[in-house]
């Protein structure tokens, strides 16, 4: 079994860490879903950043790819 070091990249030059810092500082505009290739997700984050909701998602999700294993990471993602 191989494992992967902390912070490291997916096989699509992903990176869990570099995720998880565009949710919590950039989630509102959707910054973080673009980086991982959900461009309709990101756009909606985009129409409705004036809410305040994608923050609020964004913060969790941030905290989430934060607590998630890199495997976990790479398997969903990567």
């Amino acid at each position: 079994m191989m494992y992967a070091r902390p912070g490291a990249t997916t096989v699509r030059g992903r990176n869990r860490v570099a995720a998880a810092l565009f949710a919590i500082l950039l989630g509102a505009f959707g910054v973080h879903k673009f980086y991982l290739g959900k461009v309709g997700l990101g756009v909606l984050y985009l129409v409705f950043f004036w809410t305040a909701i994608p923050a609020l998602v964004g913060l969790i999700e941030g905290i989430i790819y934060l607590t998630m294993s890199d495997m976990d990471f790479a398997a969903k993602f990567g």
